[in-house]
């Protein structure tokens, strides 16, 4: 396995207009709908707080962050830390994500990324895990 530490990164052209999908990320009824439940508390406005709560491979779970950045239906960042990690809650420990949106002629380009990941190995489940969150969207939206 490939332990170069780098980003994770997944993206997919989904068949719906930008403001469509940033309603779909921003808008916790929507995200519930194809994120695996999970429940997401927050206001997007920059410098407050995102909660991410629900159950994963059996096991209840509250993620927490940060929004650093919005830019209506362009770009959303925010920091992301999970105690499933087992690691501390410090700053170190907290990977980036980001949401970027691209219109395109045949809908819209969304590219997750995450940074700060650990390993190698780490940015690969962290792809596949936002590779399925991003599969779910389209299919959701698509309908």
């Amino acid at each position: 396995m490939n332990d170069q530490i780098k980003d994770a990164e997944a993206s997919v052209l989904v068949e719906a207009p930008r403001n469509r999908v940033w309603k779909a990320l921003t808008d916790p009824e929507i995200v519930k709908q194809y994120f695996l439940g999970t429940n997401v508390t927050t206001t997007w406005r920059e410098g407050d707080p995102v909660t991410f709560a629900g159950e994963w491979k059996g096991k209840s779970y509250e993620d927490k962050g940060i929004v650093l950045e919005n830019r209506h239906e362009e770009l959303l960042r925010i920091t992301h830390y999970s105690p499933l990690t087992g690691l501390p809650d410090a700053p170190e420990n907290y990977h980036t994500v980001e949401y970027r949106l691209d219109e395109k002629p045949e809908g819209t380009r969304v590219t997750i990324t995450q940074g700060n990941n650990k390993s190698g190995s780490e940015a690969e489940e962290s792809t596949k895990l936002w590779e399925m969150v991003l599969r779910n969207l389209k299919e959701l939206l698509e309908r």
